[in-house]
């Protein structure tokens, strides 16, 4: 007898054991064959104004006023659009609440992951920051050094609450930030940033972009070694030849088959190009971890090229602005005030905003967003080519 067990019942044992040992190695080597889907705990976002929940806006409470958030919020909440964002689609998918901005004190709920992201924002350190300038000083660095700051007093306070048997810390576990899914949409700034300083072209924007990239691969190397986290989701940046605030200011720029000002938008694939490369580095450097690259660009630029084909209207223009071609003004813009006629107005909205792709100038409208979130979270946009519920596991390749 070995155990108490008879030595009749050994092979049954010995099969049992190793059952259980092939399974679990089955499991650790390739997820994908534990469950179908992944179970995301929480969700940490790092990025710009096109994933922030309220960032920028607790920060300087002044940059949003209706008719912000118009379409699903019915007041601004901290988001650049009329409604939602597609780091809300995403957080919703998983059944998660819509992600607390990091730099908000009211109210704010971190149970479930938080939100670096501020309008804005770039990878590296901006010339100009507000008020003295237009970019957040909240860059991805400072993203970095805020969720090492929260996972600290996390892990401080869970200690603490242990000991006096509290519980009202609403932080993930230690465990949670291993699980969580990491998401990235941060670079379009960079680009915007190098457009609009003095005495620079193109092709200096084009030049600087190695560089921008390598601060991104520096603060995601930094994000994976003190999180524990092994999934993670990366936006390349959108077509922003097509945005009307670059449309408006270089109206000399050559446009492309849709309007767009193409050498604009050759610079962001540039950008996406060696961004893709990046990450290729960066799977070699961490072979544990699940790094999906996200080409946002291509669906973003259809809603341009086939507006028609997804409902959409006037794709290049503006629903909430005021002046020119395109509905905007680098002056005044949404929500802001003007004077016509000698009485003073507010810059509204289109009152369409479900048939526009473009909400203020600079950012998309919920239904473009919508849109965006339904086609990538297919995987067909990723590389690796998984959906976005398996954004967990590593390609097979």
């Amino acid at each position: 007898m070995i155990f108490g067990l008879p030595c009749s019942n050994m092979e049954s044992l010995t099969s049992l054991l190793y059952s259980c040992i092939l399974l679990w190695f089955v499991t650790m080597i390739h997820p994908i064959f534990a469950s179908e889907h992944c179970d995301f705990p929480a969700i940490f976002n790092f990025g710009d104004s096109n994933s922030d929940t309220g960032g920028l806006a607790s920060a300087f409470p002044a940059f949003l006023t209706p008719p912000y958030g118009e379409t699903y919020f019915h007041e601004p909440a901290g988001r650049f659009s009329d409604g939602r964002l597609i780091i809300d689609f995403i957080a919703k998918s998983f059944e998660l609440p819509y992600l607390s901005a990091y730099l908000n004190s009211l109210g704010t709920k971190f149970d479930h992951g938080a939100n670096f992201a501020t309008a804005a924002s770039t990878i590296r350190l901006p010339n100009r920051i507000i008020p003295g300038g237009g970019f957040s000083p909240f860059y991805l660095d400072i993203q970095y050094t805020q969720f090492v700051r929260l996972k600290s007093v996390s892990e401080t306070t869970r200690k603490r609450s242990c000991k006096t048997h509290a519980r009202t810390w609403l932080t993930p576990k230690d465990e949670e930030f291993k699980r969580a899914l990491y998401t990235f949409d941060i670079g379009q700034n960079d680009l915007g940033e190098g457009f609009f300083a003095n005495n620079t072209s193109i092709q200096d924007v084009n030049a600087s972009v190695p560089d921008i990239v390598n601060s991104f691969s520096t603060n995601f190397k930094n994000i994976y070694n003190i999180s524990g986290g092994r999934s993670f989701w990366i936006h390349n940046t959108g077509p922003i030849g097509c945005l009307p605030y670059i449309l408006a200011n270089f109206p000399s720029a050559e446009r492309d088959e849709a309007g767009c000002a193409k050498h604009f938008n050759e610079v962001a694939q540039y950008f996406n190009y060696v961004l893709k490369q990046a990450v290729v580095q960066l799977r070699k450097d961490f072979p544990l971890a699940a790094i999906t690259y996200v080409d946002v660009y291509s669906v973003k630029y259809s809603l341009f090229t086939e507006p028609h084909k997804y409902g959409f209207e006037l794709p290049l223009v503006a629903c909430c602005g005021h002046g020119g071609k395109y509905n905007y003004s680098g002056t005044v813009g949404c929500g802001g005030t003007i004077t016509v006629n000698g009485s003073q107005i507010i810059v509204g909205s289109c009152g369409q905003a479900s048939v526009r792709v473009n909400w203020d100038g600079g950012h998309y409208t919920e239904a473009a967003n919508k849109i965006v979130f339904d086609k990538i979270s297919t995987g067909a946009f990723s590389d690796p080519p998984l959906p976005l519920r398996r954004a967990c596991y590593k390609s097979s390749a």
